[in-house]
């Protein structure tokens, strides 16, 4: 396992890589080219002027995420083939760097939701809150300004302004589009990617969708352990993979969460881990990752990748915005260093538990 800490570049965080580089534990940062539109290629120099920013502190940069998918390719309209070559192009620059890993997702219009960017909890920290019952009174457009309002001096990733300045034509393009479409546009687009993927020695992880199940009336297709099944199967490529989210597939209380490690570890290059609180109605809220503050079982999860043998890499997902830091919505350095080393833990345990029984098996 490789512990993974996400970085949104010079300029774009309220985090250095500086500060990265002193959580223990972590060897690499998870990062993305936020200036470059949806559907155009990364450019190599540009590329390298993150890694080498980032290899000069020791840390590596062989997880990306994301190179997000232009909404063409998602509704299967005639000029998706022209973003899918750029895409291509994309993989190709980043495997002159090292880059081993590229997280992305299929979620139609934006990429997560939420009501809430700064929930107060009962210990004074703020945090990232879905409330059930206000979804079903918003618009489309209110949750735009809603978010665009709370989000204060950041930008927030997935919800790129190109692709929300006309949300009524967006939303109007997905009416006709069923569950089974967007699969079969995804799986048009993984049969162009993955041979490409695989010359250039890198693993496509898909992220579940956040939350997992539909809203607005919008096709979700990542929602639960037979949808990755059956996108999985659809491509027989070794460059097809899963990015586990605990967080995301956790938002619906009926995915099991250790099963799904437990089945698709080996088509799991990248896991994000962190801790949602479930609420009777339907809402949650995210918590520390601690397993007693939430309602998933965040220790158990790391035992089964342990005892699968995951090799992969591993991040701490949204935190907390805790000790009055002004942070980027969910992505503070705070609340996430402790995640790593919680996650780092519960890790370690189970090397020495092992370690003592090869001792006590001599």
């Amino acid at each position: 396992m490789q512990m993974t800490f996400r970085w949104y570049g010079v300029g774009n965080d309220s985090i250095t890589l500086k500060q990265i580089r002193q959580i223990p534990g972590v060897k690499g940062v998870v990062w993305a080219l936020h200036d470059v539109p949806v559907g155009e290629v990364w450019p190599a120099e540009k590329i390298e002027e993150v890694v080498n920013q980032t290899n000069e502190c020791g840390l590596n940069t062989e997880v990306v995420e994301s190179v997000n998918i232009h909404e063409d390719i998602k509704l299967g309209l005639p000029t998706r083939d022209k973003y899918i070559e750029a895409y291509k192009e994309t993989l190709k620059n980043l495997s002159q760097f090292g880059v081993k890993v590229v997280c992305y997702n299929f979620m139609p219009v934006f990429d997560w939701f939420r009501t809430d960017l700064f929930k107060e909890t009962e210990d004074g920290s703020t945090a990232l809150f879905f409330d059930a019952k206000k979804v079903l009174a918003l618009t489309p457009e209110q949750v735009v300004k809603n978010m665009e309002e709370n989000a204060k001096d950041f930008t927030l990733p997935g919800w790129e302004p190109e692709r929300l300045k006309d949300l009524k034509l967006v939303f109007s393009q997905y009416k006709d589009v069923s569950e089974a479409d967007l699969l079969e546009n995804l799986t048009y687009f993984l049969k162009e990617i993955c041979p490409v993927a695989e010359q250039c020695g890198i693993k496509m992880a898909i992220h579940p969708d956040d939350p997992p199940f539909s809203i607005f009336g919008l096709p979700r297709i990542v929602k639960n352990k037979e949808d990755i099944a059956r996108l999985l199967n659809a491509v027989d490529s070794p460059s097809n993979g899963l990015t586990f989210c605990s967080g995301s597939l956790g938002g619906n209380p009926n995915n099991d969460l250790v099963d799904i490690v437990k089945t698709f570890t080996d088509r799991i290059p990248f896991a994000h881990i962190r801790n949602v609180k479930h609420f009777e109605d339907g809402s949650f809220i995210e918590s520390s990752h601690r397993v007693e503050d939430g309602s998933l079982p965040i220790t158990e999860i790391v035992n089964t990748f342990y005892e699968n043998g995951f090799d992969g890499y591993i991040r701490p997902d949204h935190g907390r915005h805790i000790w009055d830091e002004v942070c980027r919505p969910g992505y503070g350095l705070y609340d996430r260093a402790l995640g790593a080393m919680y996650l780092i833990g519960a890790w370690d345990t189970n090397v020495l538990l092992k370690k003592k029984e090869s001792v006590g098996a001599l």
